[in-house]
């Protein structure tokens, strides 16, 4: 299960293209690996290394050293498009990512990063291209993504508020997912089955005892 997360201030890594998708996000040829941690360097594999595994020179992006430790995403519309793979935000969270903002992310994508504790962030497009030129303008100011209160602090105090989906929200501050949350109920669960005793016997051999 994914650690508790609260709070992140960060620097910012910009990458403004639209319509990137899983595969790019994490090719599929690494969709046998099964220990997240293990794919951080398959993180836009395709755009960081030669075909013959050689990090390529001058460096991408993301492998430049200003860039080292940032934990902030500000994305092109459309993120995460493509396949469904679970591979995508579980290469993101490895290289260290926890917040990225979009105008729009893959349905299902957006699922899968929420249950690894990835916040994705919409934003209008008004928003977004402030954002964009805020970035522009100090490249190492830090913001700060509070999951509790839901907002989002810029460098010199301006702040705005961000939705997210209230269950979700509830399974990442406690670092838990939805067997987690169940199991953690069990209490109350085991309290009402037993004063709600079932109407019809179905266990098989019981209307016998």
């Amino acid at each position: 299960m994914p650690e508790p997360f609260s709070t992140v201030t960060s620097r910012v890594i910009s990458i403004p293209r639209a319509n990137i998708d899983t595969d790019q996000i994490c090719p599929a040829r690494f969709l046998k690996i099964t220990d997240k941690a293990n794919l951080a360097d398959a993180l836009f594999f395709d755009w960081r290394f030669t075909p013959d595994g050689a990090r390529r020179v001058p460096p991408s992006f993301i492998d430049e050293p200003h860039n080292a430790g940032r934990q902030i995403f500000l994305v092109g519309d459309n993120f995460g498009s493509g396949s469904s793979r679970e591979h995508a935000p579980w290469a993101l969270r490895a290289w260290g990512v926890r917040a990225i903002f979009s105008t729009s992310f893959a349905d299902i994508f957006k699922g899968n990063a929420l249950k690894n504790a990835l916040l994705p962030i919409v934003v209008t497009p008004e928003r977004h291209a402030a954002l964009t030129a805020l970035l522009a303008a100090d490249p190492d100011g830090e913001w700060t993504v509070n999951l509790e209160s839901q907002k989002v602090t810029l460098p010199g105090g301006d702040s705005f508020d961000f939705e997210i989906d209230l269950f979700a929200r509830t399974m990442i501050l406690a670092g838990t997912d939805e067997i987690g949350y169940v199991l953690s109920q069990l209490p109350a669960i085991e309290a009402w089955e037993a004063a709600h005793p079932a109407r019809v016997e179905t266990r098989e051999g019981a209307a016998a005892k």
